[in-house]
C-alpha cells in the first residue's frame, strides 16, 4: 500500500480512512454523547447508570450507588448480575473487554437477556470508555471478582481474577475519569445538582429502585427510593401549587404485532400520571424505557390526543362546555402536569442521546390507553371531572378575551402593520436571515452601538429602562407596554402567531446589556419575554446573548479587552506568579521557600479558605475563636450548646453528636436540653475550610497561617511571610493577603479599566469587541430542557415570593465579587 501523501487539493483513494471503535468515537464525540460540554460530560454517567437500571428492569439488583471523587473521577456500582467475563471463541477476548471497547457489541439486541432496555446500539459504555482518560471495571460474578483497566477506549491490562467474591456480593462497579484534554472535556467538573435531579427522576420512574449519590468533594449525599412511582413524581413536581384534584394514574400493557416481528407480539407498557393545577403552564415529561425524551415524540402526541378527546367528550356530554365556546387543544393543557412513561422492546430514537421517540405505532397505543383510562376516571369521579372541565373552559374563555383585547389594541396602535418603531436604527440589507438585531440597554449604549455598527446588516433597537416582566403581567398590560410593542414591531413576529417564525426580520436577535447586575436583570426580563411569547424563535436558534468585555487592559502602547472578571483574575495571577517566591519563617523551624509552581497550587486553596473564612466572619465566628478546636488539621463542624451547663461542644461527625446525646441522656436519665445552633451555611463554610486546609497542608501551611499576626512594639512577629518578586520583597501580615498581593504584582505595568456600562465604550471599541463577528463572543440561547426552563422562570420571575426567596437563599453566593459578571 502506498504511503505517499496525496497532492494538495486532490481527492483520491489515499484520502479514504477507516476509523473503528474508540478512534471513531474520539473523532466524533458529539455523535455519541451530544457534545463535549457539560451535558455530554454528564451523559457519560447516564449511559453507565442506564445499564444498571436495565439490570433492575430485568429483575436483577436493587441498589445503584454513584460516587463523585475528588480527583475528577466518578464511580457507578450496582448489585446486578455483573457483566459477563467469559472468553469469546470467535475473538479470543473476554466479553467484558468487548463490552467496553467494541462498537456495536451488546447483550440487548435480541430481547433475550433484557425485555426492554435503555441501551440500544451497543455504544453507551464504549463511548464512556473512549472519552475517558482512564477507566476501571470490577465485576463480581459467579462468586469471583474480576477486574480490567482501560485508557481512552483501549484495554491496558488483561482480565484479572482477584479471587473469591465476598459472600452474597455481585454486580458491576465502573470508575472512570473523563478525558481532561482541551478537545474533550477540559476542566469541566461533574455537577452534583445535575446528577441529583436525573437520579431522582429515575427513582420515581422505577418503583422501589434505590439510588444513592455521594459527592466526596463536599460530603453531600442523597438517597432516593419511591414506592409511589410516577404518581408520587407528579405530586413532587406540583409542590406549592394550587391543586385541582389528586393525581390520576393510568397503566396498561398491550401487545403490538408488525410484519417485522413475523406475527410475534411485542409488549408495550404505558404509564401515565396527570394532575391539573391552578397555573397556566403545561409541564409534560416523556420517557421511553426510563430515558428522558426532551423533544417528546409519538408518545407525547398520542398522550395529548387521548387527553383532549377524553375530556372534550365528557365535558360536552355533561354540559360543562357551552355549545358556543370554542375550545382548542392547548386549552386542555393549561395548568397540566403529566408524566408519560412507556416501555418498548424496540424503540426508535432520533439520536444516540434519545431526545425524541419516533415509533409510529406508539402514538395510537398511548392515545387509546389515555382515552380509555381517563374517560373511566372522569365517569367514576364527577367532582374531579367537573373541576377539570371548568379549568379547561376558563382557559378557553380567557384566551378568547385576550384575543379580543389584542384585536382592539391593534386597531388603536397597529403595532405590526403601522411600520417599524421610530427608535429602531434599521439595516439596509433585505437578506433577513443574515441580518442582526441588537437589543441594547439604554439610549447612551444605543448611540454608541449605532455609530459603531455595520449599517448594511446590523440593526439597533435601544430599550429604555427595564422591560416589563411578562411572567407577572396580564396580557393587556403586555400589549400596552411601549418597549414590548417596539420589540414586537422590530422582530416582525406577532405574539399571537408564535408557531410560524418564517417572517422574522433578523436571523440573529442579540441581547446586548451591561456586564453588571442591572444588565443581567434586563437580560433575564428579555429572555422571559422570548421564552413566554416567542419560544419558537429560541427553538429555531434565532436568539443570542452578546458578551461585552468587562475590562480594558493597556500595556505600553498595546490595548486589549478581557471579557470577565474570572479571566482577568487568572491573567493577573499568572503574571504575578512569574519570578515570585514566598519565604515562610516559623519558630523552631527552618525557613521554607515556596516557589512559583507550589504557589500555583496554593493560591486556589487560599481562595477557597478566604471565601469560607469570610462566610464564617459574617456569621460571628473568627479564626482566633476556632483555632483551639483544630485537631490534626481539621475543624469540627457540628456545634451543640448544652443550656443547663451554659456549655458548648464541637464534634467532627454527626455520629459523634448522636453518641454525645445518648451518653448525656443516660447520665441525666432524661432528654437533655441542647441546641444545635449552627446554621447550614456555617456547616458548609467549615467543611469548605477543611477542604482548603487539606490542600494547603502540602505546602507546609495550616489554619494558623490565615490569622493576622499581632505585632509587638520593638519586636518582629514570631512568624514571617516574605514575598519576593523580581528582586523586591514585601512582608505579609497573614496568608490571607497573598492572593491579593499576587494579583497586585500581576497588575504592574498595566492600566486596567473596568467598564461600568456599554455607554462608556466609544463606537470603535464597541465594534471591535462586541459587534464585529470576527472578534465578538455570542452565546446562542438554546432550549435543551423546556420543563426545567419553565421551573426556573416561574421561580425567579413569577408571583410566588417565597419560592424565589428559597431559591436565592439556597444559591447565595459566598462572595460579593462573584456578582460582578455572569456568563
Amino acid at each position: 500500500m502506498s504511503t505517499e501523501t496525496p497532492p494538495a487539493g486532490e481527492y483520491t483513494e489515499a484520502h479514504m480512512k477507516s476509523l473503528k471503535d474508540a478512534a471513531h468515537i474520539r473523532q466524533n464525540p458529539g455523535m455519541y454523547v451530544g457534545n463535549t460540554q457539560s451535558s455530554g460530560l454528564h451523559h457519560l454517567v447516564y449511559e453507565i447508570v442506564y445499564n444498571s437500571v436495565d439490570e433492575w428492569l430485568a429483575g436483577h439488583g436493587t441498589h445503584i450507588r454513584v460516587t463523585i471523587h475528588d480527583n475528577g473521577a466518578i464511580t457507578v456500582a450496582d448489585d446486578g448480575r455483573g457483566i459477563p467475563v467469559g472468553i469469546k471463541k470467535d475473538t479470543g477476548k473476554s466479553a467484558l473487554e468487548e463490552a467496553l471497547t467494541v462498537a456495536g457489541n451488546s447483550g440487548k439486541f435480541d430481547n433475550a437477556a433484557y425485555r426492554v432496555s435503555l441501551g440500544l446500539h451497543g455504544m453507551g459504555a464504549k463511548a464512556m470508555n473512549a472519552l475517558s482518560e482512564w477507566c476501571e471495571v470490577e465485576v463480581r460474578r459467579d462468586n469471583r471478582v474480576h477486574k480490567m483497566e482501560f485508557e481512552r477506549g483501549y484495554a491496558t491490562s488483561k482480565l484479572q481474577d482477584l479471587g473469591p467474591a465476598p459472600a452474597g456480593q455481585r454486580g458491576t462497579t465502573i470508575t472512570f475519569r473523563p478525558d481532561p484534554l482541551p478537545e474533550f472535556f477540559g476542566t469541566l467538573q461533574f455537577d452534583y445538582e445535575t446528577l441529583e435531579e436525573r437520579f431522582r427522576e429515575i427513582a420515581y420512574l422505577c418503583k422501589g429502585l434505590a439510588i444513592t449519590l455521594t459527592d466526596e468533594r463536599t460530603s453531600k449525599s442523597v438517597h432516593f427510593q419511591f414506592e409511589g412511582g410516577i404518581a408520587e413524581y407528579v405530586v413532587w413536581l406540583n409542590q406549592g401549587e394550587t391543586l385541582e384534584h389528586p393525581p390520576i394514574y393510568m397503566q396498561r400493557e398491550v401487545e403490538h404485532t408488525t410484519p417485522e416481528t413475523s406475527g410475534m407480539g411485542l409488549k408495550v407498557a404505558v404509564e401515565v400520571a396527570i394532575q391539573y393545577t391552578g397555573g397556566e403552564d403545561e409541564r409534560v415529561r416523556c420517557y421511553t424505557n426510563n430515558a428522558y425524551n426532551p423533544v417528546g415524540g409519538t408518545h407525547l402526541s398520542g398522550f395529548r390526543g387521548g387527553l383532549t378527546k377524553a375530556i372534550n367528550a365528557y365535558g360536552k356530554k355533561e354540559g360543562h362546555f357551552k355549545p358556543e365556546l370554542e375550545v382548542r387543544g392547548d386549552d386542555f393543557r393549561a395548568g397540566l402536569t403529566a408524566i408519560v412513561s412507556i416501555s418498548h422492546p424496540d424503540p426508535l430514537f432520533e439520536s444516540q442521546t434519545k431526545i425524541k421517540l419516533n415509533n409510529p405505532e406508539v402514538e395510537g397505543i398511548v392515545g387509546s390507553i389515555v382515552y380509555e383510562c381517563l374517560s373511566e376516571y372522569l365517569e367514576k369521579n364527577p367532582k374531579d371531572a367537573k373541576r377539570i372541565c371548568d379549568k379547561v373552559a376558563l382557559t378557553a374563555e380567557l384566551r378568547l378575551a385576550a384575543k379580543k383585547a389584542r384585536d382592539a389594541l391593534k386597531n388603536r396602535k397597529n403595532a405590526l402593520s403601522g411600520g417599524l418603531p421610530g427608535k429602531l436604527y434599521d439595516c439596509t440589507s433585505r437578506d433577513h436571515l443574515k441580518n442582526e438585531l441588537f437589543l441594547v440597554e439604554g439610549d447612551s449604549a444605543g448611540g454608541s452601538a449605532e455609530s459603531g455598527r455595520d449599517r448594511h446588516y446590523q440593526a439597533i433597537l435601544p430599550l429604555k429602562g427595564k422591560v416589563l416582566n411578562v411572567e407577572k403581567a396580564k396580557f393587556e398590560k403586555l400589549l400596552e407596554n411601549n418597549e414590548i410593542a417596539a420589540l414586537i414591531g422590530a422582530v416582525g413576529i406577532d405574539i399571537d402567531n408564535v408557531e410560524d417564525v418564517s417572517k422574522v426580520r433578523y436571523g440573529k436577535i442579540i441581547i446586548l446589556t451591561d456586564a453588571d447586575v442591572d444588565g443581567q436583570h434586563i437580560r433575564t426580563l428579555l429572555l422571559t419575554f422570548f421564552f413566554r411569547q416567542m419560544r419558537k424563535l429560541i427553538e429555531a436558534g434565532h436568539v443570542f446573548v452578546a458578551r461585552p468585555p468587562l475590562f480594558k487592559v493597556t500595556q505600553k502602547k498595546e490595548t486589549r479587552f478581557v471579557q470577565t472578571r474570572e479571566e482577568m483574575v487568572i491573567e493577573l495571577t499568572n503574571r504575578g506568579l512569574k519570578a515570585t517566591a514566598l519565604q515562610v519563617t516559623k519558630p523552631d523551624q527552618p525557613a521554607r521557600t515556596v516557589m512559583s509552581d507550589d504557589l500555583t497550587k496554593l493560591l486556589p486553596a487560599l481562595t477557597e479558605a478566604e471565601t469560607a473564612v469570610v462566610g464564617l466572619e459574617r456569621r460571628g465566628r473568627t479564626l482566633d475563636e476556632l483555632l483551639p478546636r483544630l485537631v490534626d488539621g481539621v475543624f469540627p463542624v457540628y456545634h451543640v450548646y448544652e443550656r443547663a451547663k451554659n456549655k458548648e461542644h464541637w464534634f467532627r461527625t454527626s455520629e459523634d453528636v448522636t453518641a454525645f446525646k445518648a451518653t448525656l441522656t443516660e447520665q441525666l436519665q432524661r432528654e437533655p436540653v441542647i441546641e444545635e445552633d449552627y446554621t447550614l451555611d456555617e456547616w458548609h463554610d467549615l467543611k469548605a475550610l477543611n477542604r482548603a486546609l487539606a490542600k494547603m497542608k502540602s505546602t507546609g501551611l495550616d489554619a494558623s497561617d490565615l490569622v493576622p499576626l499581632q505585632r509587638v512594639a520593638g519586636r518582629e512577629p514570631p512568624v514571617r511571610y516574605t514575598l519576593e518578586h523580581d528582586g523586591h520583597t514585601k512582608n505579609l501580615v497573614s496568608m490571607r493577603e497573598l492572593v491579593a498581593e499576587i494579583r497586585r504584582l500581576g497588575e504592574k505595568g498595566m492600566a486596567v479599566t473596568r467598564f461600568k456600562g456599554l455607554g462608556e465604550m466609544d463606537p470603535e471599541e464597541l465594534w471591535e469587541t462586541t459587534l464585529n463577528p470576527g472578534h465578538r463572543t455570542l452565546l446562542q440561547v438554546t432550549l435543551n430542557d423546556a420543563f426545567k426552563a419553565e421551573e426556573m422562570f416561574r421561580t425567579l420571575m413569577g408571583k410566588e415570593v417565597q419560592d424565589r426567596r428559597t431559591f436565592i437563599f439556597n444559591n447565595t453566593l459566598k462572595s460579593v465579587e462573584d456578582i460582578d459578571y455572569g456568563a
